[in-house]
């Protein structure tokens, strides 16, 4: 391969591995908000990290990546390490880390429904384990740290995710038409678009009332 040529296997490969940080730092940061050791903050970090993918890989019948690939472990135990150092740091860049966790999570459903469709499942059996693949690692953590997961809570995060995930799963039949890396990048941008806004307009389902 000539050094010019493109390779985007490889800018994915970067960018999970970045969302792989973001979301052992997410975890992370909640292990220490709950003053955990640096055990546990590491626990909960690459737990944050890798659960959704592991879950998802469950579902399909695939090895985790957690057991295959050392360089996932491997960096969200680095991030994780580094928030429990550099918390005070990080709890000032709060805005930060919704973009780049908006981006991860954007990154990892559309990940995970690619897999479930090339496992062969239906439309709505790939959507699942995309979503799961975005969302699992929080709700991971949250039960971890003794929280009600922030799905439950925050309805337009796995909602976002749903809808990038049905992008992904209808849009395969015109992927031919339409380009796998264009589909892929147009669902990343609408869950990542629809988190964000989401979060600026405070965006919820109805609640009961009492």
């Amino acid at each position: 391969m000539e050094p010019s040529e493109f390779d985007p296997s490889a800018l994915m490969l970067v960018a999970e591995l970045i969302g792989t940080a973001v979301f052992a730092a997410s975890g992370a940061s909640a292990a220490v908000g709950k003053r955990l050791d640096l055990f546990g903050v590491a626990v909960i970090g690459v737990l944050c990290a890798l659960g959704g993918g592991a879950i998802r890989d469950v579902l399909i019948g695939a090895k985790p990546l957690l057991l295959t690939d050392w360089r996932y472990p491997a960096v969200a135990l680095v991030a994780s390490l580094f928030v429990f150092w550099f918390h005070p740091a990080l709890s000032r860049m709060r805005p930060t880390m919704l973009v780049l966790d908006a981006a991860g999570l954007a990154l990892f459903t559309v990940v995970g429904t690619q897999k479930g469709l090339d496992f062969g499942f239906a439309i709505y059996a790939a959507c699942i384990v995309g979503v799961l693949s975005g969302i699992g690692g929080g709700i991971l953590r949250d039960m971890m740290v003794q929280e009600i997961p922030a799905v439950l809570r925050e309805d337009f995060y796995a909602m976002a995710a749903a809808i990038g995930a049905i992008i992904v799963a209808v849009g395969a039949r015109w992927e031919s038409l339409i380009g796998h890396w264009t589909l892929s990048l147009i669902a990343i941008a609408t869950i990542f678009v629809v988190r964000l806004v989401a979060i600026r307009y405070r965006w919820q389902a109805p609640k009961p009332n009492f």
